[in-house]
């Protein structure tokens, strides 16, 4: 069981990344010696030093003969940074221990054959499960072209979610609303619909005061906030635009030359490819992808949340029920044409916990890929 208790000291590392590495993945590195801890690392930043520089040069002189255990196969190539590989034999490293695979074209294996031509012993596939959940979202970006995709929802017990006038707050406590913070922290881009800007003003950023981030404001960033507006029906004068961090306004039609701007941000406008005359979501997830965008979050009402559903791009949902009851005439969960019991979707549970006074649950569909 050491491999696994040094591997898991690494995931503990990478964690400390869930805020702020991407476009990169999550990264953590131990270095171990006559089975003592001889440095330690994370990757901070994209653009930063890589986990196993970090733990390199806590090591010293001490990493010749030792074993390095990373989270995620060591980089091969030049980007930002040179290759982890390099550094790893430049250093006189003895045995790798690797947790998973790293998806990235660039390096997909080429990482580990460097090491071993090297003369350096290495071992895959120690906790892959725990370290292929941590960057769900890169693997799928890197392999698939698209973003791990979660729907935020949150529900009375008989399934509501706004009363039919549209008022919905607050369903739910303080601490499932602080917990949806770290969602949106942990994503690259949240997406809602024009209509839930016009019915609820959101300012869809993330408030550290209200939630459990705890890292330094550096250590972590607003996400990219996107708009569905196939009309173009946004205001300009809305909450939403007058928030840090930028915004992408996603719509069929041509962008509306305007020299209105956020106060505090920038405004994107995007012509989306037309599916049906909405705005083609599986365009969306792909140009969000081309962004660098790992994980995004979709915040909206049932129509929007039901389309990403029904058409099958939803890897998660995350879904906030309260001991509640709002009624038959209440707003339903999600909006989904069907008819018939053999078009039912089949979800299983990933986790259930008791939040505050609330139930989260996270739920993957059944016939969903596998991490």
């Amino acid at each position: 069981m050491t491999h696994e208790r040094w591997m898991a000291k690494a995931l503990q590392l990478a964690h400390l990344g869930l805020y702020s590495t991407s476009p990169n993945p999550r990264v953590g590195c131990v270095i171990v010696k006559d089975n003592q801890l001889i440095g330690q690392g994370w990757h901070q930043q994209a653009g930063g030093p890589h986990a196993e520089i970090h733990a390199l040069r806590q090591a010293g002189d001490s990493a010749r003969g030792a074993t390095a255990y990373v989270t995620l196969e060591p980089c091969s190539h030049h980007g930002r940074t040179p290759p982890c590989a390099d550094a790893l034999i430049d250093a006189g490293i003895a045995r790798v221990v690797g947790a998973c695979g790293d998806a990235n074209p660039q390096v997909a294996g080429q990482g580990y054959d460097k090491l071993r031509a090297a003369g350096i012993e290495v071992i895959e596939n120690v906790l892959q499960g725990e370290a292929r959940e941590l960057n769900a979202g890169f693997l799928k970006r890197m392999a698939r072209g698209l973003p791990w995709v979660r729907v935020k929802l949150a529900s009375s017990l008989d399934g509501r979610t706004a009363m039919a006038s549209g008022e919905s707050q607050w369903i739910t406590g303080a601490a499932a609303r602080a917990d949806v913070q770290n969602w949106r922290a942990r994503s690259c881009a949240v997406i809602t619909g024009v209509d839930s800007v016009l019915i609820d003003n959101p300012a869809m950023t993330v408030r550290p005061q209200d939630s459990h981030i705890e890292q330094d404001e550096h250590l972590w960033r607003q996400p990219l906030r996107v708009v569905v507006d196939s009309q173009q029906r946004l205001p300009l004068e809305c909450r939403l635009l007058q928030q840090p961090g930028d915004v992408l306004w996603a719509s069929t039609q041509a962008p509306l030359s305007t020299n209105r701007e956020p106060k505090l941000g920038k405004l994107q406008q995007w012509q989306a490819p037309s599916l049906n005359g909405h705005v083609d979501l599986t365009a969306l997830l792909k140009h969000l992808a081309q962004q660098g965008c790992n994980e995004v979050l979709v915040e909206s009402g049932a129509r929007l949340a039901g389309a990403f559903v029904n058409a099958g791009l939803v890897d998660e949902l995350v879904l906030y029920q309260a001991p509640t009851l709002l009624g038959s005439q209440a707003r339903p969960l999600l909006s989904l044409p069907f008819d018939h019991m053999q078009q039912q979707l089949r979800w299983h549970w990933h986790d259930v916990r008791q939040i505050g006074g609330d139930i989260r649950f996270i739920l993957r569909p059944d016939n969903g890929p596998s991490i």
